[in-house]
């Protein structure tokens, strides 16, 4: 669980990304877990955009992503979601 000041570094380092994944009306399957969880595992910070054509609600994606990959939603603005979680063999990110 991540504190406020935490939250605000991972927010800062979060500005200047792109997201990488795009979910679209197939919404989340099996396959694009798999791929979140390599990112996160990778880059730590990753993040996700929703389209608009998802029939599903942001948050509840937020949700479902945070629970199945044990990150932390860091952040969601509009349809764009910030995630975090420290990488297992190889952490970058030095937290607060």
């Amino acid at each position: 669980m991540l504190n406020s000041k935490q939250r605000a570094y991972l927010r800062s380092l979060g500005n200047e990304l792109e997201p990488i994944f795009q979910i679209g009306k197939g919404g989340l399957s099996d396959e694009l877990l798999d791929q979140l969880d390599a990112a996160l595992e990778a880059r730590e910070l990753i993040k996700v955009r929703v389209l608009k054509n998802c029939l599903e609600d942001e948050g509840d994606i937020a949700d479902e992503i945070s629970e199945a990959l044990d990150c932390d939603v860091v952040q969601r603005i509009g349809r764009v979601i910030l995630l975090y979680r420290p990488s297992i063999e190889d952490p970058r990110i030095v937290l607060p």
